[in-house]
């Protein structure tokens, strides 16, 4: 089924109305009025749905998503809720004739992937994954500096920052907690998160928590650095060389070869200060590159690439550039309404995301069991 848009303010359907959506989508997409419009909202929590509904001036609400996907006035169906529908409703949607915006990550088994890809293509529609990192300004000038590096030796790319709650708690969105959900949506949720966990991991291993908990790290902290990876450094690793983790699996790191001959350690982890340390540093024959992100829930902080070289006469030279304080979430909107109205290609389709599971399958592969026994540092005399 195709859609049909008639008009240049697409008119959108969000699934979905928790921390995400009242922090960043839906202010948004406010901001964003001359190219969307929000008509309905969907979320199985009745407090949620109200609230957002009266904050944001929004008449139509449902709690099943299938009444938001068949309205007419639904041009684009945003999907906000928990990973393991999104997959299910994005097809949904796409079967409906409705482009299709689906916050990472997009699927947790090659299954989910393929149906979600599958659906994009026999109707016709736009599906956009929401890696909002690689609309960044700041990434066309990394990238062109990358292609003009004779050598690339080496790469350290970092995801390590406190809970999302320290940052949401100062963004100025002032959201609510919901405690609502009815019981029989909890047991759906925890039966699909289950049987997902039992097709990506295998059962044996998906039967231990920190498997469970290292792989859900991947897929969502982990799977902003590792997709724009495969941006800058022109596609997949290689291979996967070696990982750990702590024995709760809040932190963990890996190598990667890369076919060009040079090696990246990634780290993640998160944990309870304050701070967002997230960044790509690249190191090669004459020259540094970095390219360093705050924290996505305060609008408006400046992505900066830093450049450090010779400076060709035997001294050092650091350059700064912060090319936009406009914030990746607006670029990406920006990106997703041009592709629906211009027909210009996505960076992050159905197709792209797909990629980023084999290397969480890599990881996971090179990870001992979890370890049950913890030594506190303030326990070694």
């Amino acid at each position: 089924m195709k859609n049909n848009v008639t008009t240049s303010v697409l008119r959108v359907g969000i699934i979905g109305t928790g921390e995400v959506a009242q922090t960043v989508h839906l202010p948004t997409l406010q901001l964003c009025s001359h190219l969307y419009r929000v008509t309905a909202l969907c979320d199985v929590s009745a407090t949620a749905l109200s609230h957002c509904a009266a904050k944001f001036n929004i008449a139509k609400t449902y709690t099943d998503h299938r009444q938001l996907i068949n309205q007419d006035d639904v041009d684009l169906v945003m999907i906000l809720n928990s990973d393991e529908y999104h997959a299910s409703m994005a097809v949904e949607a796409a079967d409906a004739g409705k482009h299709v915006f689906i916050e990472k990550p997009m699927a947790l088994t090659e299954s989910d992937a393929d149906a979600v890809i599958a659906a994009e293509k026999r109707n016709g529609v736009v599906i956009m994954v929401g890696y909002m990192r690689r609309y960044a300004f700041a990434v066309k000038p990394l990238s062109d500096i990358l292609h003009g590096m004779k050598t690339i030796h080496y790469a350290r790319v970092r995801d390590i920052i406190g809970h999302n709650r320290f940052f949401v708690d100062q963004s100025g969105t002032f959201p609510i907690k919901v405690k609502d959900v009815p019981e029989d949506k909890v047991s759906d949720l925890l039966a699909q998160g289950k049987r997902m966990a039992q097709e990506a991991l295998g059962e044996h291993r998906a039967s231990d928590p920190v498997n469970v908990k290292s792989y859900r790290l991947l897929a969502g902290l982990s799977s902003h650095d590792l997709s724009l990876m495969r941006e800058l450094f022109g596609g997949p690793p290689l291979q996967c060389l070696a990982a750990g983790r702590t024995p709760t699996g809040d932190f963990m790191h890996a190598l990667f070869q890369y076919p060009q001959g040079f090696n990246v350690m990634y780290e993640v982890g998160i944990d309870n200060v304050p701070m967002f340390d997230a960044g790509i540093e690249i190191f090669g024959d004459t020259k540094r590159v970095q390219i360093t992100y705050d924290t996505p829930y305060i609008k408006g902080l400046p992505i900066k690439v830093t450049i450090q070289e010779d400076d060709g006469q035997g001294g050092f030279k650091e350059t700064v550039l912060r090319p936009s304080y406009k914030d990746p979430y607006t670029l990406e909107l920006e990106a997703l309404h041009n592709a629906i109205i211009g027909k210009e290609p996505l960076k992050t389709t159905p197709a792209d995301a797909k990629q980023d599971l084999d290397i969480f399958r890599q990881i996971m592969d090179k990870l001992a069991p979890p370890s049950r026994e913890i030594l506190h540092f303030s326990d070694i005399q």
